[in-house]
């Protein structure tokens, strides 16, 4: 491998890295997407509200180029690349 190839490469590597950091979801859009999934999942949820009270209780964790959110020890919501994936069951 050439030492040409090897910087494009590593370069290319740091860009992907600094680009997760930087699109890496908030707090605030995980909790978004939990509401909004519970509710899309359950009407009952909905008009409860229990997507709002999972959003509320839950906690956020920031690993940098990814983050979660959890609720009691159960992974609710991942993160990564500015993109929130809700789990179905925390």
């Amino acid at each position: 491998m050439s030492s040409r190839s090897l910087f494009t490469a590593l370069g290319l590597v740091a860009a992907t890295l600094a680009l997760a950091v930087v699109l890496n979801p908030s707090a605030e859009r995980h909790r978004d997407n939990v509401r909004a999934a519970i509710g899309e999942r359950n009407a009952l949820a909905k008009v409860l509200g229990i997507g709002s009270l999972a959003a509320l209780v839950s906690s956020y964790h920031s690993l940098g180029v990814a983050s979660y959110t959890s609720v009691n020890g159960h992974t609710l919501s991942v993160g990564v690349m500015g993109m929130v994936f809700v789990r179905d069951t925390p």
